[in-house]
C-alpha cells in the first residue's frame, strides 16, 4: 500500500512538472497582445523583393539624405571609435555636410577596415591609434597637434568607443568592460578637458534600461491559471526609454548584463560632467544597431549558414547605425548653439523611424534575398535557457578556480555565449523616438530618422550580396562581440585581466 501511495505521488510530482515545463515553455514561445498591437505587420516576400529592386538600382548614401543632416558648423571633431558602426557614419555625414578631412580626428583601438571609408575623403581622414582604457595613450590620441588651418576652431568629441559582451553578468568577469567603457570613458573625458573641447557627446546604449527577465511563476499560479490566459513572465516585455536615468542607480544585477552596467555608469559619468565649459550628453541606440556587416544584428545572422534561434517570434526595436549618427550631430547642434541648453546633461533614446519588427521579419528578408547560402533552425527557448545556467556555471569555473584552465577545455563558438543575460536582451521590447523627436524648443533634439529598418536591412543585404557576387563563400566579418573577445585574450594573455577589474 506504501508503494502504491509513493508510486502514484511521484505521478502526481511527474505530471504538475510536465504540466508546469508546458506551460511555462508556452509562454516563452509566445507574443504578448500588447507588443501585436504596436507592431501587427510582418513583412512579406514580396514587398522586400521591391524595396531590393529599388535599393539595388539607388542605395541609401550620405548624399540621399544630405537635406537631413544638421548644417556644418565651424568646429574640429575626435571620433574615438570613429571606424565602427556608429563612429564610421558620424565621420561620413561630417565629411558630407563639408567639414574638411583635416579637421577630423578618428581615435580608433583597431585598424580602418569598413570598405565605405577605405577610399575618398574618408581615407584621408587623421588616424591615431589609441587604447582608451590607458589615460597616458588617450591623452597622446588627444594632444596630437592639429593643421593650422583648424587648430584655432572649437572642439567637439563624439565618444563611441566601447567593447560589447551581452552574455556576461557575473561581477567576476565585469573587469573588461569596466576597463573599456568606465575607465575609458572616464579617460576620454579628462582627454577632452585638457585639449579644451565644449562638447562631448558619447553614445550609450538602449540596453542601460533593460531589466533581467524573472522565469520564476508560482507554480500554484501557473498551474491554476486557464489555458488560454496564462500569466506573464516579469519583464517579458520590456519598454525601453530614458526614466531610469531619473531615478537612483540600479544595483549590478538589476542589469541584464555586465555590458549594461558598465554603459549605465559611463552615461551618468559623460552626463555628470556637463557644465557650460563642457557641454555633455549621450545617445542610447535601441536595442540591435545594424548596418554594416560586422553588426551584430543583421550581419552575424547573413554570415551563418545554418543561423540557430530561439527568439523567432520576439519583437524589438531596431536601429540603423545612419539614424543613430544622426542623432549625434542633432544633439550637437543643440549644445554647441547654447551652453545652457537644457538638453545637456541627459541622455536620449533613438530608434528606426517605424515601428518594432519581429526577428522573423529579419530572418525571412535573409531567407529571402540573400544569395549566400541560410537556413534557419528553430530551438526551443526553455531548454535553451536552463542549458545558458549550466554553460554560464562552466563558464565561470576556471576563473573562480584558475588551476581549472589546464584541465577543462574551452568552450568554443556561439555556444560560450548562450548565458542568461542574452535571454533578458532578446525579449519583447518596445522603443520611441518620442523625446529626441521633440523640437528643440520644447526640450528635444528635433531628430527624425531617415531610413526605415526595412529599408537597412535590404539594404544591407544588396551590400552583401555584391560582396559575395560569384558564388564566394560567406565572408566573415570581425563583429563587436569578436573585437571584445579579442580584447579580452590578449589581455589575458598579458596577465591584467585581474587589474582590469581594480
Amino acid at each position: 500500500m506504501a508503494a502504491l501511495v509513493i508510486g502514484l505521488g511521484a505521478a502526481s510530482l511527474l505530471l504538475l512538472t510536465y504540466t508546469y515545463l508546458s506551460r511555462l515553455s508556452s509562454i516563452l514561445k509566445s507574443t504578448p497582445e500588447a507588443v501585436l498591437k504596436v507592431s501587427p505587420k510582418r513583412w512579406t516576400k514580396e514587398e522586400l523583393r521591391q524595396v531590393y529592386q529599388r535599393l539595388e538600382k539607388n542605395l541609401i548614401t550620405t548624399k540621399s539624405y544630405a537635406d537631413r543632416i544638421p548644417p556644418k558648423l565651424d568646429r574640429r571633431y575626435i571620433i574615438t571609435g570613429g571606424s565602427g558602426l556608429v563612429g564610421g557614419y558620424i565621420v561620413l555625414q561630417l565629411l558630407e555636410r563639408g567639414h574638411s578631412p583635416e579637421s577630423i580626428r578618428i581615435v580608433e583601438f583597431r585598424p580602418l577596415n569598413r570598405a565605405d571609408m577605405l577610399s575618398g575623403p574618408a581615407s584621408t581622414v587623421d588616424f591615431v591609434k589609441a587604447d582608451i582604457s590607458s589615460a597616458e595613450s588617450t591623452n597622446n590620441a588627444f594632444e596630437k597637434s592639429w593643421p593650422s588651418s583648424v587648430a584655432h576652431l572649437p572642439l567637439t568629441v563624439f565618444h563611441t568607443a566601447a567593447v560589447i559582451v551581452p552574455s556576461d553578468r557575473s561581477k567576476l568577469v565585469y573587469g573588461l568592460c569596466e576597463s573599456v567603457n568606465v575607465r575609458g570613458t572616464r579617460n576620454v573625458l579628462d582627454a577632452a578637458r585638457k585639449a579644451g573641447a565644449d562638447v562631448l557627446i558619447s553614445t550609450s546604449s538602449g540596453g542601460v534600461s533593460i531589466r533581467p527577465i524573472e522565469l520564476w511563476i508560482s507554480p500554484l499560479e501557473l498551474l491554476l491559471s486557464p489555458k488560454n490566459k496564462l500569466p506573464e513572465i516579469k519583464n517579458y516585455l520590456q519598454v525601453m526609454d530614458e526614466k531610469d536615468f531619473f531615478e537612483p542607480p540600479r544595483k549590478h544585477e538589476e542589469h541584464f548584463a555586465n555590458y549594461a552596467v558598465s554603459k549605465a555608469r559611463a552615461e551618468r559619468i559623460v552626463c555628470g560632467a556637463n557644465s557650460p565649459e563642457l557641454r555633455t550628453g549621450s545617445i542610447r541606440p535601441a536595442n540591435g544597431v545594424y548596418g554594416q556587416p560586422g553588426d551584430n544584428t543583421l550581419g552575424g545572422s547573413l554570415a551563418m549558414s545554418d543561423c540557430p534561434t530561439w527568439c523567432a517570434h520576439i519583437i524589438q526595436p531596431f536601429v540603423h547605425g545612419i539614424n543613430v549618427a544622426i542623432a549625434h550631430l542633432d544633439y550637437e547642434a543643440v549644445l554647441a548653439a547654447n551652453p545652457k541648453a537644457p538638453q545637456a546633461g541627459r541622455p536620449f533614446m533613438i530608434t528606426d523611424p517605424n515601428p518594432p519588427i519581429s526577428y522573423i521579419d529579419m530572418y525571412l528578408a535573409i531567407e529571402t534575398l540573400a544569395t549566400t547560402p541560410f537556413k534557419l533552425i528553430r530551438l526551443p527557448p526553455l531548454p535553451m535557457w536552463f542549458l545558458s545556467y549550466i554553460v554560464e556555471w562552466y563558464s565561470l569555473l576556471p576563473v573562480k578556480y584558475p588551476f581549472l584552465r589546464r584541465i577543462l577545455p574551452e568552450l568554443k563558438g556561439d555556444i560560450k555565449h548562450m548565458k542568461p543575460g542574452l535571454f533578458s536582451v532578446t525579449t519583447h521590447m518596445v522603443a520611441t523616438n518620442e523625446n529626441a523627436g521633440r523640437s528643440v524648443d520644447e526640450g528635444g533634439l528635433g531628430f527624425r530618422g531617415v531610413v526605415t529598418t526595412l529599408e537597412g536591412m535590404v539594404q544591407e543585404i544588396v551590400e552583401w550580396n555584391v560582396e559575395h557576387k560569384g558564388g564566394k563563400k560567406a565572408k566573415k566579418f570581425q563583429t563587436s562581440i569578436s573585437f571584445a573577445e579579442e580584447i579580452a585574450k590578449a589581455a589575458e594573455a598579458a596577465g591584467v585581466m585581474e587589474k582590469m577589474g581594480k
